[in-house]
């Protein structure tokens, strides 16, 4: 009987851990309402902690990056499960905004962001030659896909159990990831002697002394490997060009639709379980989008698949605020076609960050990422603000879907890496 390649161990560990920290991305949605009813805070104000927990998410990615260069997948994913289980868990003793901020915040926000995207683009750039941009839709779905599906699950917690029963199994979820982490995630295919997924037979098995821009990393700070890698990356037209396109994704999914999709339905007289199960088909067609983009990456030009992307997500969002007074015909088709974009830019972007910056592709995309989720920040705070003071959603959506027609644009003028003899970033 053939043999399955380690490769897709690696990869269905990763899995689990992705769909195990994505429980706590989930709750802010759910819990915006309740938290406003028990403690009287401003949706303005709980919007903050989501947005501190959003811009740490991003923040955190290229400095995961490198710390996984130095220190180990396995170390680094076990600490960060570990963060957002006592983030998670600790919330149900807090009494005051400032510790929302801290433990939504900064805790899980730490956690969550040592696997974020760049997690996905280690594993796959480790560990996978051929399949990779498949095996990239797979995991980002995976991390995506599970935070929308908690969603159902956790509001139906809230309004029997209370939001403390919900972050509570949130914690245990990260909790019990951890052995399976630790048991069976290795950091490069040479720990159990074989070479990645799809590579040429006579290359040597995968393993930092051998990567080629990875020569430094048992003795380089990871620091000072992130940061050099934005210095690198930021001379270049193709980094600002993908970072702006990035953010753009971020306002438009997690920062808006993923935390103030359930208010706003809530608003035009949707109960909080029903607004939560919408979600949870998002996340479900969201799994059939990104393998199929990843299908796609492996094959058509990464720049017009997310020209495409960006633009339908954009009129989608321009018609959204029709929709919620429509009947329930419309906004399932929304729902539908809204899923199947939700994170399908993702497999191209990581495409274009190794094809622009090989080895250091994971570390680059990792700050192409914080840009996505500082565009979530500004987009949860910015929406719950608009909420607050025009008692209604609709210009958030307006300005998103515009946004996002920027997006296509920007996408769109990414150049071609020109090759002359050796290889050189387009600038």
């Amino acid at each position: 009987m053939r043999r399955v390649h380690p490769a897709w161990l690696a990869a269905g560990v990763a899995l689990v851990a992705l769909v195990g920290a994505a429980g706590f991305r989930a709750t802010p949605s759910v819990m915006l309402h309740p938290l406003h009813e028990e403690f009287g805070w401003p949706l303005a104000t709980i919007s903050a902690a989501v947005s501190v927990n959003l811009v740490l998410y991003g923040l955190t990615a290229p400095f995961a990056a490198a710390l996984m260069d130095r220190f180990g997948v396995r170390k680094v994913t076990t600490g960060a499960l570990l963060l957002v289980s006592a983030g998670s868990g600790l919330t149900v003793f807090m009494r005051s905004s400032f510790e929302l901020i801290m433990l939504w915040g900064v805790l899980v926000g730490l956690g969550t962001g040592s696997m974020a995207l760049a997690f996905v683009a280690t594993v796959t750039g480790r560990w996978f030659v051929k399949r990779r941009g498949l095996v990239t839709g797979v995991l980002t779905a995976a991390g995506a896909a599970g935070q929308l599906v908690f969603l159902p699950v956790l509001a139906v917690i809230v309004e029997n159990s209370g939001w403390r029963t919900a972050s509570l199994l949130v914690a245990g979820a990260a909790l019990a990831v951890v052995p399976l982490v630790l048991l069976w995630l290795r950091d490069y295919p040479a720990d159990v002697g074989v070479r990645p997924y799809g590579a040429e037979a006579d290359a040597e098995p995968s393993m930092p002394s051998t990567s080629s821009a990875s020569s430094k990393a048992p003795t380089e700070g990871a620091g000072r490997r992130a940061v050099g890698a934005l210095t690198m990356a930021a001379r270049t037209r193709p980094f600002w060009l993908l970072a702006g396109g990035f953010a753009i994704c971020g306002a438009t999914t997690n920062g808006l639709v993923g935390t103030h999709f359930i208010p706003a339905a809530h608003d035009h007289g949707m109960a909080p379980t029903a607004a939560a199960s919408l979600l949870a088909l998002i996340g479900l067609f969201d799994i059939v989008g990104t393998i199929v983009s990843g299908w796609l990456t492996d094959r058509v030009d990464s720049r017009i698949l997310l020209g495409v992307y960006y633009a339908g997500r954009g009129l989608s969002l321009l018609i959204l605020p029709t929709l919620f007074n429509a009947s329930a015909a419309p906004m399932v088709v929304f729902i539908v076609f809204y899923g199947l974009d939700w994170v399908a830019t993702v497999p191209p972007t990581v495409a274009l960050c190794r094809e622009y910056w090989g080895d250091r592709g994971p570390v680059v995309f990792g700050w192409v990422f914080a840009s996505h989720q500082f565009g979530a920040a500004i987009a949860a705070a910015g929406a719950g603000l608009v909420r607050d003071r025009l008692g209604e959603y609709t210009l958030a959506w307006y300005v998103a879907g515009g946004l996002a027609i920027i997006g296509a644009i920007l996408s769109v003028s990414i150049r071609r890496k020109v090759q002359t003899g050796t290889v050189r970033l387009a600038t």
